[in-house]
């Protein structure tokens, strides 16, 4: 699923996230609307990691996100 699509329906993904991310709340997800690197930086405060490491977990879950795609 690339990043577009994900934008795009943000909704949707919201509970995927908050299952990888349970520290952000709806309130956070809903501000970010789905722009990636806010997210990544949202993720990065909340759990005390790098930005780089914020934005490989965002990588692999959007790959995650792809495979299961995928399998529908």
């Amino acid at each position: 699923m690339n990043w577009d699509r994900i934008e795009g329906n943000w909704k949707q993904v919201n509970g995927t996230l908050r299952e990888q991310w349970g520290k952000l709340t709806h309130d956070h997800l809903n501000v970010l609307a789905g722009k990636r690197d806010r997210l990544a930086g949202k993720i990065q405060g909340r759990y005390g990691i790098s930005k780089d490491e914020a934005r490989q977990q965002l990588i692999d879950w959007q790959r995650r996100m792809k495979a299961m795609d995928q399998v529908k």
